[in-house]
């Protein structure tokens, strides 16, 4: 059975998925902002907010909010870090892969998580302690003892493509074993795919506490594990993500140090 708290996210995530999905037959008209360069947000980014916030706030009006569009509001032991479309360009180009991520901060540390993925109606969700769930079913990582054969994701984050350079190469390190690589678009489906073992492993630079907030806890509770580069757990900080189960998860941490890509990053 699902807690209360997650109830009322899964709830905030649908209104943010109707609003979204009202969208998608007006894509040439949306207004469209670039952030940052290759780095863009819609009004429907924000009006999707709008939604999430609203619901979230009726049942927990003391809670504090981080957003991908809003920002900072409130200070308080329990934050909800919001990113109310994940894969935005994939949206605004009509490519069906994107979700809603609302993850629950306890004092910095995740507590409820729900990923929201309105095309396939499938709700990833976790809490703290009681596993993660693609809908009704129970997740667990996969189980692949190593890198052989593995199906990793990664991402090319606008933010960091000056480390390009150093990213190929750990590609290719890493596919000297790996089956395959995908770039999907959508860190926190990612995330969640690595959750339901979809994906073997995902890792990438330049990822905000909104990107993956959610997602980590769904790893975590489907038996995996989360490190930054370094193989610490600094990545809301520091952006750096690899995620799978523990073999696959530290064997990609130790290949991506190994291949330079780990030295092209100020280790925190």
């Amino acid at each position: 059975m699902q807690k209360p708290a997650v109830n009322i996210m899964v709830k905030a995530a649908r209104a943010a998925g109707n609003v979204i999905m009202r969208n998608m037959a007006r894509l040439d008209t949306l207004n469209v902002v670039e952030k940052g360069r290759q780095d863009y947000a819609s009004e429907v980014d924000s009006q999707a907010e709008t939604e999430i916030i609203r619901e979230l706030r009726r049942a927990f009006p003391d809670h504090a909010f981080l957003g991908e569009e809003g920002g900072a509001v409130g200070k308080a032991r329990f934050t909800f870090v919001i990113d109310p479309l994940d894969g935005t360009s994939n949206y605004l180009r009509g490519f069906p892969h994107w979700c809603v991520s609302i993850g629950l901060l306890d004092n910095g540390e995740p507590l409820h998580a729900v990923i929201y993925d309105p095309l396939r109606n499938e709700i990833f969700s976790a809490s703290r302690g009681a596993g993660a769930f693609l809908n009704d079913r129970r997740l667990r990582v996969g189980t692949r003892n190593d890198l052989g054969g593995a199906m990793i994701i990664t991402g090319f984050p606008p933010r960091e493509r000056a480390r390009v350079a150093p990213q190929l190469d750990a590609l290719r390190s890493v596919l000297g074993d790996a089956e395959d690589i995908r770039r999907t678009g959508s860190a926190a489906l990612d995330l969640a795919y690595v959750a339901c073992g979809r994906a073997d492993a995902y890792f990438e630079a330049g990822v905000k506490p909104w990107d993956i907030a959610a997602g980590v806890l769904l790893v975590r509770e489907a038996g995996g594990r989360c490190t930054d580069f370094g193989g610490g757990g600094n990545s809301f900080n520091n952006g750096q993500i690899v995620a799978g189960n523990m073999k696959v998860c530290d064997a990609l941490q130790k290949a991506i140090v190994a291949s330079g890509y780990a030295a092209a990053f100020t280790l925190r």
